[in-house]
């Protein structure tokens, strides 16, 4: 049995090197294959759930993406690449919260396997796309509700002014002043709400120094300045080890995590989802 077992395992393992070579050489259909063969003679072993998800992801099938890529978390919850890829079929069929939920976690599984990977960065750059666009998809929404009222409370407001100057004869002047003042309050309410969906500036203490972009995992220095951390690190590994601002000597492990600072951070785009968008 054990033998068998084992047997099985190895060819499993054969066929999912064959899937590979088929996968790099562009041959979806093959690739596909052969990893379903090692899927039906070793079931249970993630990587070639995530592998046959990556030739469906190739394909645009989002829908085997998705089932392919649960089965790979279920057998492994620590499965960078299964969360990354079931977050970014998730956000295809505009079920943004369960998908940001799984790209978020393919984003913290990644930092603490290899926080300098180009998965990492993959990562981030996908999270912040569909956390744009639920701000948009939000943002496009809330402005139509508002218009919507906004018509509505007009309307109510000038049949209001029709009923009572037909009531209040010899008052027209006064009820239809009323109403203008009433309407301009209206216009100025309506306003002020829309503006919270209007993007500013982001402001400086927010940004990376070297990058001037928003921090994503802010790190201080002993010189008390902050730096995006794979920026500092990158900087310390091909420039020298020394701070980039007061040029005094720096070495990676002086550098500490600004939680702080990364609260503020997640605060703020909490709040203004389009400082979410990638330029």
């Amino acid at each position: 049995m054990v033998k068998g077992v084992n047997t099985a395992a190895m060819q499993a393992e054969l066929l999912k090197l064959d899937g590979n070579l088929y996968f790099k050489k562009k041959r979806l259909g093959a690739a596909i294959d052969a990893y379903t063969e090692a899927i039906t003679l070793c079931p249970s072993v993630a990587i070639y759930w995530t592998n046959r998800a990556l030739c469906h992801l190739k394909r645009n099938d989002w829908t085997r993406v998705e089932e392919d890529s649960r089965k790979a978390v279920q057998l492994d919850h620590n499965s960078v690449k299964g969360h990354y890829m079931l977050g970014l079929a998730l956000i295809q069929k505009e079920t943004y919260a369960e998908g940001i939920k799984a790209l978020e976690r393919s984003l913290d599984l990644g930092r603490g396997a290899n926080p300098h990977s180009y998965m990492v960065e993959e990562i981030w750059q996908e999270l912040a796309r569909a956390k744009y666009q639920e701000w948009e998809h939000d943002s496009t929404k809330r402005s139509w509700d508002l218009q919507n009222l906004k018509e509505s409370c007009e309307i109510a407001l000038k049949e209001k002014h029709l009923r009572d100057v037909t009531q209040m004869e010899g008052f027209t002047d006064e009820v239809t002043d009323s109403t203008s003042e009433q309407l301009e309050a209206l216009k100025s309410v309506f306003s002020k709400v829309a503006d919270v969906d209007i993007p500013m500036e982001i402001p400086d203490y927010l940004c990376c120094k070297i990058t001037l972009d928003i921090f994503r995992d802010p790190v201080i220095a002993p010189s008390g300045f902050t730096y995006e951390r794979a920026v500092i690190l990158d900087h310390l590994q091909k420039v020298g080890k020394f701070d980039p601002i007061t040029r005094e000597p720096l070495h990676s492990s002086q550098l500490v995590q600004n939680l702080a600072l990364k609260e503020a951070v997640q605060a703020f785009l909490e709040k203004n989802g389009w400082a979410y968008r990638m330029d």
